[in-house]
């Protein structure tokens, strides 16, 4: 006999799933039953909310989606923030749920992990969620999920199965045909009025979301023929290399950007939803396209939001993009120069409210220069997210917009470093962000790899103290005081280093290598600032980050 839950293991091994984290409970032994003798490898968090934020990480670092196996109530609910950030980002992810028995359903009895309706509660934060009543309906159920997370824009997706289906036997075992997905392309119609336009242009500029991390080639050939200045955005960091003469960075919410916008006769966005913490993090809805806007998006109804297209192409963004550089043809446009241009007028070295997280990346670039860096919000992330260059796509995502969760980092960094075994890991936080999840670095510890926890500590929640003061609010709940790190990281078998200074953080890095163990490197805010800000910095534009 098999059960639901067995074949549950099977489809999931036929559709190429190895990997899921997850807690195990009363409510979910069975989906454990089959688990031991599969190819699944399994990773325990310390929380809920760590599973769905390591299969995030996981996610964004290899572009293929894990599982999470988690209980009926309290374990949903704890994942629900996870789902919400993964959805804000089209990160996939499957989740795997246990509920009450089907007689159960709806009757509020009070029964262990009883809510109301977990299917309704859920359904806010991923694409669909589904509760299986019937186990011979899983095959199907399981295909509809795959067909979202590798077919369509991608996002979490939940599964429930009620604890008497989880047991119920399956009528036929056979694992089904596995489709594989392939994503739509473009409509040859519309490529070629794109062409046309893009041809024609004078002054065109791309811009690059998290949809075309799958296809850097691709995109940079395209840009190279279009000789345009690029914003390429937060989630689509290292897309152009690490400093392509005519990438401008997430940086479209800076004067010189929106300008460099404003004169553009044409406008490519490839796979990006035009959102608020991408293009308008002054929050004043200055950002504005009046020349033509083409965009290309995989969900046909993200073209329809946020900036209103003049040529909207259903696709993939990495075929559009294959399919536009064949027939486009090669100008010299002033790109470069125009780009350059635009860089010397942000000067965001120069910068008074950057210029103390300049030479963190600059260190991080010389001893460190392939590795992921996964952020939380805080200060270096916000800088980073202006500054930072990568080599490549996937070594640079976080939480710092979007959603903006806390506590994202370290396990999303320990979900990357499962995925990319082969790359470093650093994981930015601050010092109150972190200790939404100081369990995790008990599961940082069991992994053994190579992974740098750098704390900005600046004593409490500084970007609220900020805000504060500049609204003339007192500082009520943001002067936290944090933990002994170093008694933290000895009682959770970690190496610690304190520092405050580009030469001791190089030092601290170079002990990341060839290392099988979590290096916590406690930044003190306040030093690091006086030994990196020097007296001829030159204040610019005051800018809202």
């Amino acid at each position: 006999m098999t059960t639901c839950a067995q074949h549950l293991i099977q489809l999931l091994e036929a559709y190429g799933v190895d990997t899921a984290f997850g807690i195990p409970g009363v409510h979910t032994i069975e989906l454990y039953r089959e688990l031991h003798d599969s190819s699944l490898h399994h990773y325990t968090p310390r929380h809920e909310q760590g599973a769905g934020f390591m299969a995030d990480g996981y996610a964004r670092a290899s572009g293929k989606s894990a599982v999470c196996f988690i209980i009926t109530g309290p374990g949903m609910t704890n994942i629900a923030t996870a789902m919400g950030q993964a959805l804000a980002d089209s990160v996939p992810m499957l989740v795997i749920s246990s509920v009450n028995a089907r007689h159960q359903l709806g009757l509020g009895h009070g029964h262990l992990h009883e809510i109301p309706s977990q299917q309704q509660t859920l359904a806010g934060v991923c694409r669909f969620s589904h509760t299986l009543l019937d186990a011979d309906n899983l095959p199907e159920v399981m295909a509809q999920a795959f067909a979202v997370l590798r077919g369509g824009r991608p996002g979490p997706v939940h599964i429930e199965i009620p604890l008497d289906v989880m047991v119920a036997e399956m009528h036929s075992s056979t694992v089904p045909r596995v489709a594989r997905f392939h994503p739509p392309g473009p409509a040859p119609a519309a490529i070629d009025q794109a062409q046309r336009w893009l041809n024609e242009a004078h002054r065109p500029l791309v811009l690059i979301g998290g949809g075309a991390v799958a296809a850097p080639e691709a995109v940079r050939q395209l840009v190279e023929r279009l000789d345009a200045p690029t914003l390429t955005t937060i989630n689509a960091r290292g897309v152009l290399g690490h400093d392509h003469p005519l990438d401008l960075g997430a940086n479209a919410s800076l004067p010189p950007c929106r300008e460099l916008a404003r004169e553009a006769d044409v406008v490519l966005a490839l796979g990006t939803e035009l959102g608020e913490t991408d293009y308008d993090l002054v929050f004043d809805d200055g950002f504005s396209l009046p020349g033509k806007l083409i965009r290309v998006d995989i969900d046909a109804r993200q073209l329809a939001r946020n900036q209103a297209a003049d040529l909207a192409i259903v696709s993939d963004a990495g075929l559009a993009a294959t399919a536009l550089s064949e027939v486009i043809t090669e100008h010299q446009r002033d790109g470069r120069l125009r780009t350059q241009a635009t860089r010397e007028a942000m000067a965001l070295e120069r910068d008074a409210d950057l210029a103390q997280y300049v030479p963190l990346f600059a260190t991080l670039d010389e001893v460190l220069p392939e590795a992921i860096i996964v952020g939380d919000s805080t200060g270096p992330v916000y800088a980073g997210n202006m500054i930072a260059r990568r080599p490549a796509p996937r070594r640079w995502f976080n939480a710092a917009t979007g959603f903006g969760t806390l506590g994202y980092a370290l396990p999303a960094a320990l979900g990357a470093s499962i995925a990319r075994p082969q790359l470093p890991v650093v994981a930015m936080v601050g010092d109150g962000g972190l200790q939404f999840v100081l369990g995790e670095l008990g599961t940082a510890r069991d992994l053994a790899r190579p992974l740098a926890l750098l704390i900005w500590n600046n004593d409490g929640y500084d970007e609220i103290r900020r805000y504060m003061s500049a609204d003339g609010v007192a500082h009520v709940g943001v002067n936290l005081k944090a933990p002994d790190f170093a008694a933290l990281a000895e009682s959770f078998e970690c190496r610690y280093l304190g520092i405050g200074s580009p030469a001791e953080l190089a030092d601290a890095l170079e002990q990341v290598k060839d290392s099988d163990s979590v290096l916590i490197i406690e930044v003190d805010a306040a030093r690091w600032q006086a030994s990196t800000v020097s007296a001829n910095t030159l204040p610019v534009e005051k800018r809202n980050t």
